[in-house]
């Protein structure tokens, strides 16, 4: 049995060191591989699998409200991103250029995209006429690549796999609409299918996206305290489009600015995902997310029939549309209860012989490790009921973690001991001035993660740095 468990011994506990333990799960449950591409990484098949079902679902609800999919060049001219100066200088330290094309040096250098607003502005400027080629609500998923000097797999890399729609209308309130709608549906999909409670609101002045006009966020406390930015949702009003040019005939012939949005999520998700869920055994996969939901595991499938008993369970389990896989590997079953854990797979069937004998199996919760019994022609309808109460259980209790990991302080004081003693989001009041914003950054380390658009109590009536009148709440913490 001692060898069944090296798999779970090699992966440091999270209380001892968070960070190595994350980088242990990622690589023993074979997400990730390092690449001798320095800074970037080769994600795996059981990583990409997790994007995959991100990203297969985020389409279906973009799809709903109205959104296309399209694909841009991941060459950007020198020349087209200098058009908006404010987007420009934000993104210069993490820009990566090409200077020859093969031996040739470029009469213009290019950079790969570190994100494509300028290469959709300068499409929508030939491609927008009148206001009936309004709205635009485009998507593309590709991948994107910023200069990062320090990387964590998923949470910080050179390269990494995102989506970032980009739409055009008529009006700034129908842009503001759109913003919003999006920043909604993010926080529906992290709450509905990872399972990950969200604060809603807004950035900062100095925080925002350069360029816009207002960023929207979506904000989780990972297990340690500290917080990921999870999504993002711009609204850019009539800035880029005044910058290249992107004007339609209104109803009544007369030329008008567009407005545009742009929002994105990123596989930093995955990274949320282990962060929030997972515990010293290894990654916890919400059930709705999951690319495989339940694990079917033989004991003693030497024996006569259980193989054959096994398969048909696993059989009774995909046609109930249930993402099964059964492990007949010649490991032992420790080994294989194990590795189930590790990869966070969220049910486990046990069916040895006495099971069989007895015509039932074993339910085991990855979440909880709670066994349930089940008559063997039940499997299927049980486990359907139980990844329903796994999905529901797991996003309570990140909710209480969140919940009981918000501080709410008066003075400075009291902000500079919690950030030290408490970990977590920090609610206190700010005067709206970024000198008391730099000031807190320079301080603490921590900075202003969002306003919230949800109605809250003000905790005070001054400036948690200055002391002066402030009406502005903000939610502060350390952050990835």
């Amino acid at each position: 049995m001692a060898k069944d468990k090296k798999l779970v011994e090699a992966i440091t506990s999270m209380e001892v060191d968070f960070a190595q333990w994350y980088t242990d799960v990622v690589k023993k449950a074979e997400l990730i591989d390092y690449s001798s591409v320095k800074g970037c990484m080769v994600i795996k098949p059981a990583g990409y699998a997790i994007w995959e079902n991100i990203q297969k679902e985020l389409d279906r609800r973009f799809k709903e409200t109205g959104v296309e999919n399209v694909y841009m060049p991941m060459f950007i001219p020198e020349s087209l991103l200098q058009k908006e100066k404010d987007h420009v200088e934000g993104f210069a330290p993490e820009v990566a250029w090409v200077t020859h094309g093969g031996l040739n040096p470029l009469q213009e250098r290019m950079c790969i995209r570190p994100t494509s607003e300028t290469l959709f502005c300068d499409f929508y400027a030939n491609d927008i006429q009148s206001y009936r080629d309004l709205p635009k609500c485009y998507n593309q998923w590709c991948s994107v690549v910023r200069w990062e000097k320090e990387t964590r797999p998923f949470l910080r890399s050179r390269e990494f796999l995102w989506q970032e729609g980009h739409t055009a209308h008529a009006t700034a309130e129908e842009a503001e609409e759109r913003t919003l709608q999006m920043l909604r549906l993010y926080a529906d999909f992290c709450e509905e299918v990872l399972a990950m409670p969200v604060i809603r609101g807004r950035k900062t002045e100095k925080e925002k996206f350069a360029g816009a006009e207002a960023t929207y966020t979506i904000e989780a406390l990972m297990h340690d305290g500290k917080a990921l930015q999870s999504g993002t949702s711009h609204n850019f009003g009539d800035g880029f489009a005044k910058a290249f040019g992107i004007q339609y005939t209104d109803k009544d012939n007369k030329l008008q600015y567009v407005h545009q949005t742009s929002w994105g999520m990123t596989t930093r998700l995955i990274g949320a995902i282990i962060m929030v869920h997972g515990d010293d055994s290894g990654l916890v996969l919400p059930p709705e997310i999951a690319p495989v939901q339940v694990m079917v595991i033989p004991i003693q499938q030497h024996k006569d029939g259980i193989l054959n008993k096994a398969c048909e369970v696993k059989e009774l389990l995909a046609q109930a549309g249930i993402r099964v896989k059964m492990d007949d590997s010649e490991k032992s079953p420790g080994w294989k209860f194990s590795e189930q854990e590790m990869r966070g797979i969220p049910i486990r069937v046990e069916l040895g012989p006495k099971d069989m004998e007895a015509g039932k199996c074993v339910l085991v919760r990855r979440d909880t490790r709670e066994k349930t019994e089940c008559p063997l022609e039940e499997a299927a309808a049980a486990a359907v009921e139980l990844l329903k109460t796994i999905q529901k259980d797991m996003f309570e209790r990140a909710k209480k973690h969140q919940e009981s990991h918000v501080t709410e302080v008066k003075s400075y004081d009291e902000f500079k001991d919690a950030v030290e003693h408490k970990p977590g989001f920090i609610r206190a009041m700010w005067c709206g001035d970024v000198e008391c914003e730099n000031k807190i950054k320079e301080d603490t380390t921590a900075t202003s993660r969002c306003m919230p658009l949800e109605a809250q109590k003000a905790v005070s009536d001054v400036c948690v740095c200055c002391g002066k009148p402030a009406h502005k709440l903000v939610y502060w913490g350390k952050a990835y």
